[in-house]
């Protein structure tokens, strides 16, 4: 079978664990060079050396994507390496839940500098390469609360809107270099560790009701009945970042059972 990524030069960030790891496999499977980054080494690590097993290891890098030295040095380097890159997934993120007035300024900030200016300082360096090129796409991995606002989610709504703006306005900045950028904006991943070891708890705590009760609660919502899968964002992933999808930038597009509708 054709591998429709081949040798794809793919940076994918926050590629130590759930989402991104299961990006970095599978696009590794449809024939991608996967340049892992993170800023947790005992992940990243772990994750390469699945990656080198399979001969899909690029150039990994420990990092922190709201510095922009950093990210500068390990483009950089990538070029380097490569000659090019033509894909770069910035999925790394974080969430914290606080009410409103109850949201402490120092995380508020936290949250917008990782998701949302991490974001742009990833994309400002990757497209000056593929600028060069004339060719290559970006995707972001944004959520569902970049499209509605979200309960005790304020930073969180905020960095994705704001990510959603910024995709569109980088999609008409690099559409005539050939640089498509698009968001996948899914919904619930349930299995993710950020579920599995922090919300479940938070919001069983909150409403004073068990983890299942939370988790029925949240499958209830999804008019097809079920949560969001990794495959479900991989799939739409892999698709955005082939040559199928050569008309498509500037989209948001919900991976939701149905959520979110706009």
């Amino acid at each position: 079978m054709e591998l429709c990524l081949q040798d794809k030069i793919t940076i994918i960030t926050g590629a130590g664990r759930g989402l991104g790891e299961a990006l970095s496999y599978g696009f590794a499977k449809e024939g991608a060079i996967i340049c892992p980054w993170d800023i947790d080494k005992e992940n990243l690590e772990r994750v390469c050396e699945k990656l080198g097993a399979i001969n899909k290891l690029g150039k990994k890098a420990v990092i922190d994507i709201t510095d922009e030295s950093q990210v500068e040095k390990e483009v950089r380097l990538i070029e380097e390496s490569f000659g090019r890159i033509d894909i770069l997934i910035a999925n790394a993120g974080i969430l914290h839940a606080y009410e409103i007035t109850e949201f402490p300024e120092d995380i508020w900030r936290k949250i917008i500098e990782v998701n949302l200016t991490g974001y742009f300082i990833c994309a400002k360096y990757v497209a000056r390469v593929m600028k060069k090129q004339r060719k290559g796409v970006i995707i972001q991995i944004n959520s569902k609360s970049g499209k509605k606002g979200s309960y005790w989610n304020s930073a969180y709504a905020a960095s994705k809107f704001g990510g959603i703006g910024l995709t569109q306005s980088m999609a008409l900045d690099l559409a005539p270099f050939g640089i498509r950028v698009n968001a996948i904006c899914p919904g619930n991943i349930l299995e993710s560790p950020l579920w599995q070891t922090s919300l479940f708890q938070q919001y069983s705590k909150k409403w004073g009701i068990s983890i299942e009760e939370v988790k029925r609660k949240y499958v209830e919502q999804v008019p097809l009945g079920r949560p969001c899968t990794y495959e479900d964002v991989l799939n739409v992933a892999i698709f955005l970042a082939s040559d199928r999808s050569d008309y498509m930038t500037g989209q948001a597009i919900n991976v939701t059972g149905g959520q979110e509708m706009r």
